[in-house]
């Protein structure tokens, strides 16, 4: 068997565990997922799983990490098919709150992956995704003029806080009005930022 037919297969099984475990996890929670049951659902030895991740912990950060750059994507295109700098920042957060509803994405990054990774790294994977949109496009309306001059940091902070505890109050919100509810008030917290 050749070199690039083996890495074909360690590939295919990696996203196997990936797809397997992001299914387990995000159905029943990280602590109620065992290992064994994660490679009987890949079809894989614990031993190809351990070929791959050296723990759990790592195998579901890997599946943190893919959810995330997903989110963290339909955030980028929603925002980039504007021009406006204002209505992509606008548009931007709307996308994140809508695909924070998914009760998968819910349970993994916003429930499981602070409390599995601890708060400092579960906050370097979301600024080094979603964060990082969302720090630069309040830069650019801050140099435009659109926001008044403030330290992007805290602001970042702020509004992402803001929408990552809407996310989780969404999850279990009965009104069926309550995403646009919230998408509303939203828009109102996000136009209090412009400048008069």
């Amino acid at each position: 068997m050749s070199n690039g037919v083996r890495a074909q297969q360690r590939e295919q099984t990696r996203q196997t565990l990936l797809r397997e475990s992001r299914r387990l996890f995000a159905t029943l929670g990280y602590g109620s997922v065992h290992l064994s049951e994660i490679v009987r659902a890949a079809g894989v030895t614990k031993g190809a799983l351990y070929h791959h991740f050296d723990s759990k912990a790592e195998l579901f950060r890997a599946v943190l990490t893919q959810v995330q750059q997903e989110v963290a994507a339909r955030v980028a295109a929603t925002a980039d098919a504007r021009e406006d700098a204002w209505e992509q920042l606008s548009e931007g957060c709307q996308a994140f709150l809508t695909a924070t509803t998914d009760p998968s994405v819910q349970r993994v990054m916003l429930v499981d992956g602070p409390a599995v990774l601890g708060w400092r790294s579960w906050r370097e994977l979301t600024e080094a995704t979603s964060g990082r949109h969302l720090a630069q496009a309040l830069a650019a309306l801050i140099e435009e003029g659109t926001i008044p001059p403030q330290p992007v940091a805290p602001l970042t902070h702020l509004l992402s806080g803001a929408m990552n505890e809407a996310a989780l109050w969404l999850a279990d919100a009965e009104d069926p009005t309550a995403l646009e509810d919230t998408r509303r008030a939203l828009t109102r917290v996000l136009s209090a930022l412009r400048t008069p």
